[in-house]
């Protein structure tokens, strides 16, 4: 038996590709092989060209079979135990292909996107995925946390039993699909397969709608969902809840629910990565003289050092002090940034003691401000 070809190699793209990147690769292989692009003696090699794209990506379009097959390889999924749906690798004939173009092209002709499959007679559906912003602060994002959201939830209705007519009446067989949820339609050389625009899939036409829940067979609720925050989550990363996204369509699977992250801005700290950067403001006569000064972390108090002498904007940095990211063996740091304070409503005896030192500072000439010297220096020379 031959050894299958890796599904990524078929499509031409990388292993971390994303869904769009994945969609066009596809997109570009079927355009190139389909079989009426194709005649004569390439058509044979274009059909299981088309045949072997097609299965690569019905793995790699859908995020559990293709965690599957990232970890096991082709052994991973079987084709043969309905993961392959309508089309697949063992269907035959123009009609495999007519439906494999329907899923990339379905949305020109008004079809539903997103994991159509053939079961029944009908076509069932993937829900669709549900997005939650969910805010939290700068500390609950370092050391995480578990929480609890309100999210949608439907449940089947009491009133019709889930078949969506109202009691005593029940749904009728479509008579533009033949209960099959689906209409072929002619677009130049390309036959399409798209949702039948009656039934919407489902193959059935209800007469008569449930008062309760308006024919959806299923009523809207909200329910309460654990989520757990991993210590080290950053801006804009996501949580991803399986199976909590809408409801599929006629038995499909339910999409799933990502949890944003928008972490609230911190009066003090500002994230960098893993690094923490604060401003620590410092009076004139303390930066001065130097000395300890107390600083603020994520864990507590520290001290640090000032130098005699220290200028306005000296960076100090504390290792460790950051925070330990999701993908990170070590904590970032924290980066301290000095600013002088220049005193302000001062007293009468201040001002004389600070003319005082003006004073002294002018008689010591500039070996109390070099900075000041050299600036005074460039200006001359700009002006000469």
């Amino acid at each position: 038996m031959a050894t299958k070809r890796d599904y990524y190699d078929i499509l031409g793209v990388a292993k971390n590709a994303d869904d769009d990147a994945i969609k066009k690769a596809y997109r570009k292989l079927a355009m190139k092989f389909h079989p009426d692009r194709n005649q004569g003696d390439e058509a044979k090699k274009a059909e299981e060209k088309f045949k072997e794209a097609k299965e690569a990506y019905e793995m790699l379009s859908d995020p559990q079979k293709r965690a599957a097959y990232d970890q096991y390889g082709h052994a991973g999924v079987d084709p043969n135990m309905g993961g392959m749906g309508r089309g697949g690798p063992g269907q035959e004939g123009f009609g495999g292909f007519a439906e494999a173009f329907g899923d990339i092209f379905g949305d020109l002709f008004g079809q539903q996107g997103g994991g159509a499959r053939r079961g029944g007679g009908q076509q069932v559906y993937r829900g669709s995925d549900l997005s939650y912003a969910m805010e939290i602060t700068l500390e609950e994002a370092a050391h995480g946390k578990e929480t609890q959201i309100r999210i949608p939830s439907w449940d089947t209705c009491e009133t019709c039993k889930g078949s969506g007519a109202k009691p005593g009446t029940s749904p009728k067989t479509c008579t533009s699909c033949n209960g099959s949820g689906t209409v072929h339609l002619r677009q130049g050389f390309f036959s399409i397969q798209q949702t039948c625009p009656h039934c919407h899939g489902t193959g059935k036409i209800i007469p008569e709608p449930c008062t309760t829940c308006n024919g959806a067979g299923k009523i809207k609720r909200q329910k309460t969902l654990e989520v757990k925050i991993p210590a080290g989550i950053n801006e804009g990363m996501r949580i991803r809840s399986a199976g909590n996204g809408e409801p599929g369509t006629n038995g499909g699977p339910a999409g799933d629910l990502y949890i944003e992250i928008r972490i609230k801005q911190h009066e003090i700290f500002e994230r960098d990565g893993d690094d923490l950067h604060c401003t620590v403001p410092v009076l004139t006569t303390t930066a001065t003289l130097g000395g300890s000064i107390e600083v603020p972390t994520l864990g507590g108090k520290a001290e640090i050092e000032l130098p005699e002498g220290t200028q306005h904007g000296k960076t100090f940095r504390l290792r460790g002090k950051g925070i330990k990211g999701i993908r990170s063996s070590y904590p970032g740091d924290l980066y301290c940034h000095v600013a002088v304070e220049t005193p302000v409503k001062i007293t009468e005896h201040q001002r004389k003691l600070l003319k005082e030192l003006d004073e002294s500072f002018r008689k010591g000439g500039d070996k109390h401000s070099p900075n000041a010297k050299s600036w005074t220096d460039r200006v001359k020379d700009l002006f000469k």
